[in-house]
């Protein structure tokens, strides 16, 4: 039995002004031909299959491109929803889906039996039972208490979860009675466990709650598919509890770990292996940082290259975000394709010509920036200045531009930007003093 686990897709991101439809569509292409080739039997999306609840037309249309040649392959896809998910838009097209063998669990069900399923391989035997376990709302699994502390609140949360999985669990138990050989038990999940590395991209859930769940309280599965975290990951040692990932990165700072997917082998009812397969890049993407001489080397290098960096696969451990590990294992059909840049001034920072000194430096080179940050040198010691201020010190205003600072306003339309944050933040500031006036 071949499993193919997958997760936090973001179908219809924008990243930065910028679309990803041409690198899911890709991606997409790429993960059906390693059904064929690979010869895999169910496929299964650990949520976030969207980027937010309304997802674009296209968006959509990818999903349901996907669903329907999944279908011709004769394998079984299952569809778990996350946080990003809208359980109303996974839920509508349910009932059809079902029809092309996908399954499509997008919230936890009144009846836990639904969220029991039984995977076949592509004889129709049985070969899984696949505990469907999607991103947990906290009203899903417990109420709240009148007068309950936030500690309170995050250990009833923690053990709501902990429960739900158990039970889960005893179903699946029960429900591997039923075939004469022994089925191994998978179960899937969308959350954070504790001890792993997040990125930029990733939102935090269950804030002020419950930050992250302890790898002990999963019960003793053979395998567990987990998204939510954008890095591929081992969580807590446990080779069969794993993050994959997302397949195209999602934040700049994801550049330094190696994008996959996880074929996972079962044979006699047991974990046999799980084995990374690489996802190719399909679109440049480059973090630069120095100063502006370093900068301006890198650039030239990058140029001189002509953007044909060596496909070897980054090694799985890399963790590094570097312009060295943003170039492996590039798609070839992305040579032509201009590289999309973050760049980080560190010592010139201070320059208010920032922008223009770059846009001279690539204005002839096939590179778009999409980030530019100052490194801001003096950050901490104004930190640590604020550190011994208190609310009571500061005005409303204070705050406000304190909270400003922490952001980059770098292009014109972010400028642009800013000064309609700061229009707006007066307007309301004035209504509420005068309000209290009266």
């Amino acid at each position: 039995m071949h499993i193919l686990h997958t997760s936090d897709w973001h179908l219809g991101q924008h990243f930065i002004s910028k679309s990803r439809a041409a690198e899911h569509q890709a991606f997409i292409d790429w993960l059906l031909q390693q059904v064929t080739e690979q010869q895999i039997d169910a496929v299964i999306i650990a949520g976030d299959v969207f980027d937010t609840g309304t997802p674009p037309s296209y968006a959509r249309k990818l999903y349901n491109y996907f669903v329907v040649e999944m279908s011709k392959r004769e394998c079984q896809l299952v569809v778990l929803g996350g946080n990003h998910d809208s359980v109303s838009t996974l839920d509508e097209s349910k009932s059809l889906l079902a029809y092309l063998n996908t399954h499509v669990i997008a919230n936890v069900q009144g009846d836990l039996s639904e969220q029991i399923l039984v995977l076949n391989d592509k004889t129709g035997a049985p070969g899984a039972i696949l505990c469907a376990i999607p991103f947990i709302r906290p009203r899903d699994v417990m109420t709240s208490q009148a007068g309950e502390s936030g500690a309170d609140k995050q250990q009833a949360l923690g053990q709501a979860i902990a429960a739900h999985y158990q039970a889960l669990y005893e179903l699946a138990q029960q429900k591997q009675v039923e075939f004469e050989k022994p089925l191994p038990i998978i179960a899937t999940g969308h959350l954070t466990a504790m001890g792993v590395k997040t990125s930029d991209s990733v939102r935090d859930i269950y804030i002020g709650t419950l930050e992250a769940f302890p790898a002990s309280a999963f019960p003793p599965a053979d395998y567990i598919a987990l998204g939510h975290i954008h890095r591929p990951q081992v969580v807590a040692k446990s080779e069969h509890i794993r993050y994959c990932g997302s397949p195209i990165p999602l934040s700049f700072d994801e550049l330094g770990s190696q994008k996959q997917v996880l074929m996972v082998e079962f044979s006699e009812g047991k974990l046999q292996r799980v084995e990374p397969l690489l996802v190719p890049r399909f679109q440049p993407m480059q973090v630069i940082k120095g100063d502006l001489s370093q900068i301006e080397a890198q650039l030239l290098a990058l140029d001189n290259s002509g953007d044909k960096p060596n496909t070897k696969a980054l090694d799985d451990s890399s963790d590094k975000s570097s312009t060295k590990a943003s170039d492996k294992n590039l798609d070839n059909s992305a040579d032509n394709l201009p590289v999309w840049l973050c760049i980080e001034v560190e010592t010139q920072d201070y320059l208010s010509d920032l922008q223009e000194r770059i846009q001279a430096m690539t204005a002839d080179m096939n590179v778009e920036v999409l980030q530019l940050k100052r490194a801001r040198s003096g950050k901490a010691v104004r930190t640590e200045q604020q550190e011994k201020e208190t609310l009571a010190e500061l005005t409303v205003e204070d705050v406000f531009e304190r909270r400003l600072a922490l952001e980059n306003f770098e292009t014109e339309a972010e400028q642009q930007r800013l000064g309609r944050l700061r229009e707006s933040f007066k307007q309301i500031t004035e209504e509420v003093r005068t309000g209290s006036e009266l």
